[in-house]
């Protein structure tokens, strides 16, 4: 079972400011959301945003917040309870026109999923046992696959945030490596892509 480009999308969850410099190895988790962002905007991956409490921790780092589509502000620890899932998996359109439907069953064509449904959710963020955890669960239950990318993930301890990926391969969720997910999206070095994503994580 490897990660495909096409199904994904990415979630960064709350690189923030003020809550950064707490992060056990939080340089090297920045720089890995960072490069997970720049990765998916070289394959063409939707990149979302999240930011706890963002009057009070301030918003993402600017680096990384420039690279999401869109950023969202939330105030539960789950970024599902404030909207996420809608922004992953956008209402299904009402059909529109034709008599189609007027069509003996044998004639109908199915209908075609939604070209903006991605089922594949790559997450990472901070802190992993609180925000990051709580999302994902959430996600998992809303019948997302979830990938958790663990080198782009960090709480304040260590304990707590190695607590949170035993819990989340426990319920179901992957947990890859920013290098996993490079060249899983790839697939192949004759990627047309390939050269810029092995450059932004050497």
């Amino acid at each position: 079972m490897l990660l495909d480009a096409s199904d994904s999308q990415l979630v960064l969850v709350d690189y923030q400011a003020r809550l950064m410099p707490a992060i056990f190895e939080g340089p090297q988790v920045l720089a890995n959301a960072v490069r997970l962002a720049r990765m998916a905007h070289a394959l063409r991956v939707p990149t979302w945003g999240t930011e706890q409490n963002p009057e009070k921790l301030g918003p993402n780092a600017p680096e990384l917040r420039e690279l999401c589509q869109k950023t969202l502000p939330k105030m539960h620890f789950s970024a599902v309870s404030d909207g996420l899932a809608d922004w992953l998996r956008p209402p299904a359109r009402s059909g529109g026109g034709g008599n189609a439907r007027s069509l003996p069953k044998h004639l109908q064509k199915p209908a075609a999923a939604p070209a903006s449904e991605r089922q594949t959710v790559v997450l990472a963020g901070c802190e992993a046992h609180v925000c990051l955890l709580q999302t994902a669960l959430e996600l998992i239950e809303q019948e997302f696959d979830v990938w958790v990318v663990t080198d782009a993930c960090g709480s304040r301890t260590e304990r707590n945030r190695d607590a949170a990926f035993d819990r989340l391969a426990g319920a179901g969720a992957e947990l890859v490596t920013t290098e996993m997910v490079a060249f899983e999206w790839l697939r192949t070095a004759d990627h047309p892509a390939f050269r810029d994503v092995q450059a932004m994580i050497k």
